[in-house]
């Protein structure tokens, strides 16, 4: 069983030889485990079994898929927000809209034509398509796409005050992900749609529920509704507490679930299952707060393995995947151990990674 039959068949509730992994690292993590096995971080998905790949071609790729090297560099993207490197990860800076009116911030124009170049950014992984799982992502596609213009603040501003301005800059940013998602469905030959909208945090949403569903509910359905025309599965990452939503996101056509942080309120992964599990697949769960960094390589094993147990009590629905990206802290025997919960041995990573040093040296 390949990783592209392994992922349907779980997303179908049918047997399979495993559940389907797919991990996010954080960047100084992957370097560390990249440099562990001696292979480059761009194969490190390879050496560990992850099963599905896909990349960002909305303003996502501006965030994560441009990295710099050294702290306070920074680039401006193609819809004019500008990214700092703080730390690991660039962090936005500069808001085109920031201090504008309401007249001028409608006249703002989408990068309709740079779309060829951010299609471009899948092509690395279609050669992998016969045996992996692909995705194409399309976020931020509402809230958070639009906070990225206009900053935090003022928009949550503009959400109170100004609800019509809300509307129509939504709307717009909604339809610029929706011609993404049309354009690759129709060209690439993908496994699932991945959407995402940021709109909780710890404790709940960053706004109310009427408001999300007056505002952010209706351009998601059109994006979602685009994965289902090609018969694709629909995921959606969403972080934090939006427990408040998810029968909604249902309603519009929502597959699979992503990250499911735990430590949030009402995001019990069990209780999930239990209330959503007929009508919805989930990955992610796995503790990065304090399980990953600070349990015992065998206290991770087992609470893994419990989880999958509990995640799967339909014979399915779930891709392991942790809360958040793995920490820098984490101990290698605890990620190890991770994947053994999931049957991707130590052993079997090792030889892996010893393939990949071959091609390497062969190239």
């Amino acid at each position: 069983m390949n990783s592209k039959e392994r992922v349907h068949r779980a997303l179908r509730r049918e047997p399979v030889d495993r559940v389907p992994v797919f991990m996010w690292f954080h960047p100084e993590t992957a370097k560390r485990f990249a440099a562990r096995l001696d292979i480059p971080v761009s194969r490190l998905p390879e050496a560990m079994g992850d099963d599905i790949r896909q990349t960002w071609v909305n303003n996502n790729y501006a965030m994560e898929g441009i990295v710099h090297q050294y702290n306070g560099e920074s680039h401006v993207d193609e819809w004019g927000v500008r990214w700092v490197k703080d730390g690991p990860f660039n962090q936005a800076v500069e808001f085109p809209l920031a201090n504008l009116s309401a007249d001028e911030v409608r006249a703002y124009r989408f990068p309709v034509d740079r779309l060829e170049y951010l299609l471009s950014l899948m092509n690395p992984i279609l050669a992998q398509r016969e045996d992996y799982f692909i995705g194409c992502d399309v976020s931020p596609c509402v809230f958070e796409m639009y906070w990225r213009l206009r900053g935090m603040e003022q928009t949550l501003l503009d959400i109170a005050l100004e609800p019509e301005l809300t509307r129509d800059m939504f709307n717009r940013c909604a339809e610029f992900a929706r011609l993404l998602s049309k354009e690759a469905c129709k060209r690439f030959p993908l496994d699932w749609l991945w959407t995402g909208d940021d709109v909780a945090g710890q404790e709940g949403l960053l706004f109310s529920r009427n408001r999300w569903r007056d505002l952010v509910m209706p351009g998601l359905a059109r994006i979602f509704a685009v994965g289902k025309e090609h018969h694709l599965w629909v995921a959606c990452h969403c972080c934090g507490a939006l427990y408040p939503i998810i029968a909604d996101l249902i309603e519009i056509g929502l597959d699979v679930l992503n990250p499911i942080q735990c430590n949030c309120r009402g995001m019990n992964p069990f209780d999930l299952k239990r209330e959503f599990g007929d009508r919805l697949a989930f990955m992610g769960g796995v503790d990065t707060q304090q399980l990953l960094p600070f349990g015992t390589a065998k206290e991770v094993r087992m609470e893994t393995e419990r989880l999958m147990d509990g995640m799967t009590t339909d014979g399915g629905g779930y891709i392991l995947a942790a809360s958040h990206t793995i920490p820098p802290e984490t101990p290698d025997e605890n990620i190890f151990a991770l994947y053994q919960a999931a049957g991707i041995g130590r052993e079997e990573i090792l030889d892996r990674a010893a393939e990949i040093r071959k091609s390497c040296g062969a190239d």
